[in-house]
């Protein structure tokens, strides 16, 4: 149960209040934004709250117990408050939103409602609206590992332990021709055979998209023409001459683990475990069930 503060409990009791809402929104790279629907700023807690955000409220749901919450804030683009381009760039992308009531005209008076985290994000123009999503929206997530035959690590990590800086998993290039949204010709990647970098991860170094990092979906060549597709479109158009480097990909496989990367003993799936076919299966005279491997 939240308990109002006495200070605001009397305030809210008078016969006029002078309450707001205030967002203080913490991105994931640790930048922390303060935004108010008041005509004036407003500070507390070391967060200046912004007036001129744009920022207000819209269509919100509450509910009990463990259901997950749905809300929105909507605003315009801002210079000042938040730029276009750090939305398409996806730095809000699941940063934490606490939203307070406080009296305008004693911010001490204040008490935080809820914190949630901001979920899909639409663009119309110069203006965006935002889902806010209940805490526990992550108990819909995995936790933990799943039994499955696929490894279960990222390429490259601590449990996986490949060493991605070796040049033998790397390349390079620029953009040589643009096919559509997702998809472009490249050149500088010659060397490698088809399918290296599918599921890998494509990095570009300039151009408008510098720093923005996207994953392949495709690797192929064709004659002398190399081409990849990306499985989403870069926040800004591609554009040719723009360069990139790539790092190989992986399909979780354990014959790829071992073919590709040398790396069986750090495998993090479960090839031998046996399908639904095999643990229906019954003995009779001509399936052999003499605890060999599945795969070899």
């Amino acid at each position: 149960m939240r308990t109002l503060p006495n200070a605001l409990a009397a305030h809210l009791e008078g016969d006029a209040t002078t309450t707001c809402h205030c967002w203080r929104v913490t991105r994931r790279d640790g930048v922390v934004l303060g935004f108010t629907e008041h005509d004036h700023d407003l500070r507390f807690d070391g967060t200046d709250f912004l007036a001129a955000s744009g920022f207000q409220a819209a269509d919100s749901e509450a509910a009990s117990g463990l259901s997950v919450e749905a809300g929105e804030i909507a605003g315009g683009f801002s210079s000042i408050a938040i730029s276009e381009v750090d939305v398409v760039a996806g730095r809000y992308d699941g940063a934490k939103v606490e939203v307070f009531q406080v009296n305008w005209q004693a911010t001490d008076q204040r008490i935080l409602l809820r914190v949630q985290e901001i979920g899909d994000v639409v663009r119309a123009g110069g203006a965006f609206r935002a889902e806010l999503r209940r805490l526990t929206h992550r108990l819909d997530q995995v936790q933990g590992r799943i039994y499955g035959r696929r490894c279960d690590a990222a390429l490259g990590d601590g449990r996986c332990k490949v060493d991605l800086g070796h040049s033998a998993y790397r390349g390079g290039g620029t953009i040589a021709a643009v096919l559509g949204e997702t998809r472009i010709r490249v050149t500088g990647l010659d060397g490698a055979v088809a399918g290296f970098y599918r599921y890998g991860l494509f990095r570009f170094v300039d151009g408008a998209n510098a720093g923005h990092s996207a994953d392949i979906e495709d690797h192929r060549k064709d004659g002398d023409d190399v081409t990849l597709s990306l499985w989403l479109p870069p926040p800004l158009p591609l554009a040719v001459g723009d360069a990139f480097v790539v790092i190989a990909g992986c399909d979780k496989s354990f014959g790829t683990c071992g073919e590709k990367f040398a790396n069986r003993l750090n495998f993090r799936g479960f090839p031998h475990m046996p399908g639904t076919d095999f643990a229906f299966g019954y003995a009779d005279g001509d399936t052999v069930h003499d605890g060999r491997a599945l795969y070899e």
